[in-house]
């Protein structure tokens, strides 16, 4: 076959599948993806959000993204277990590696997601089956291929059928496979769209392709040109190879089990937030000079605040510290439902300067953070947790870990 291909290698319930895969190689019996379970939240107090769920609790209905009380409503049986990021992020870096080992144009989506250059294989579609094998048999766990000549079509194909399966979705192909699809599974129509597009009496994929795309655009602007497009399968993006150390910013933010006002909460959960962007800053050996508080109320509405250090940092309590004092300095003390913390003007971590009037405690808390890090690394996330956390409903640790699409694909002029 001539010209270029695409493979999008997507993860099964990835979070669910990390933890399942983990668990039998520690000597458990029972596979997570064969009964009712769920990844996310806190299993005793039930609260929090449903991040990946077992083909068998997706017949119970339970959806990604619903709140844990929800998904024991429809499932009283239903098992729950807690995130452990760091072994997701050691299980994304496994699959690349992998992937690395067949194409050396591998691009990171997302930390589950991988888009792979596979234009010089003669079959794509037998290679793809060996790599799903492969991945299978090597890592333990399961992923979906998408094969086709640009990343949107490769992306629409590994979202057919799941799991364990290689579709392809080739240009001549679109009539068949994706036109008579309900346009909301086209990728970037959401709700929204969806809404819009029903109003306008388009109900199929195929009837976005025929649409007069400057009807389109006269009803959604450039959006309506960007799903034009792409229901005909036309995406150019080009490849480039992400790596995290190459990231301009780390963050993560997190939606509260209910709006709360009690500064000593907030802060609290300032502190799980800060736990994982530290954690994360200094996987990628990485020092950050800004510091982001972001948060939203009750009714949504978004307000935000940053400050330049002098010098770089990443200990968990040097940015605790600084995220609180922003939060003071920007809160109105409106019930907040939505907070997050973002770190960006990264230099090298072996460039840290610390305090004039306090190196050593700094040089200690560095210390300190990194064998956290090695004990969470080795034994779970929750081997290791600040007696602040004790007596309370809240996580230790708040915020998925490359959750954030990167810029990277598929880009449009949104």
């Amino acid at each position: 076959m001539t010209g270029k291909t695409v493979y999008h290698v997507d993860v099964n319930s990835a979070y669910l599948s990390w933890e399942a895969a983990y668990r039998l190689l520690q000597g458990e019996t029972t596979d997570l993806r064969d009964i009712p379970s769920i990844v996310g939240g806190d299993p005793v107090t039930r609260h929090g959000i449903v991040l990946a769920k077992s083909i068998p609790a997706k017949r119970y209905g339970i959806r990604t993204g619903e709140s844990l009380m929800e998904a024991f409503k429809k499932c009283p049986s239903l098992y729950v277990v807690r995130p452990t990021f760091s072994l997701y992020m050691r299980c994304s870096a496994a699959l690349k590696e992998l992937l690395e080992t067949y194409s050396p144009h591998v691009e990171t989506f997302s930390i589950d997601e991988s888009f792979m250059d596979m234009s010089h294989v003669r079959d794509p579609l037998v290679t793809a089956h060996q790599l799903k094998n492969d991945i299978r048999h090597r890592l333990g766990f399961t992923v979906n291929i998408g094969v086709s000549s640009n990343k949107l079509l490769a992306k629409m194909a590994s979202d057919f059928q799941k799991p364990d399966r290689v579709h392809s979705l080739f240009p001549e192909e679109v009539p068949e496979k994706m036109w008579p699809l309900p346009v909301r599974e086209l990728f970037m129509v959401g709700p929204r769209s969806e809404q819009k597009l029903h109003a306008m009496g388009i109900h199929t994929i195929g009837e976005i392709a025929s649409a007069d795309p400057e009807f389109l655009y006269h009803r959604m602007k450039s959006h309506g040109y960007l799903l034009s497009d792409y229901a005909r399968g036309i995406e150019t993006s080009e490849f480039k190879n992400y790596s995290p150390y190459e990231a301009k910013g780390v963050g993560n933010s997190t939606t509260l089990p209910r709006d709360i006002t009690r500064l000593s909460d907030l802060q609290l959960y300032l502190l799980a937030i800060s736990e994982m962007v530290s954690y994360r800053l200094r996987g990628i050996g990485r020092l950050a000079r800004v510091v982001h508080v972001h948060y939203r109320s009750s009714l949504f509405e978004g307000q935000g605040h940053q400050r330049k250090l002098p010098s770089g940092i990443d200990q968990t309590m040097r940015i605790h510290e600084v995220a609180c004092e922003l939060f003071e300095e920007l809160w109105h003390r409106e019930p907040v439902r939505q907070i997050g913390i973002r770190v960006s003007d990264f230099s090298d971590a072996s460039c840290f300067q610390p305090e004039i009037f306090n190196p050593r405690r700094e040089e200690a808390q560095r210390r300190l953070d990194r064998t956290i890090d090695r004990l969470r690394e080795r034994f779970g996330d929750d081997a290791i947790q600040r007696a602040s956390f004790l007596h309370t409903p809240i996580p230790h640790m708040i915020g998925g870990v490359g959750e954030e699409r990167h810029d990277l694909t598929l880009r449009s002029q949104l």
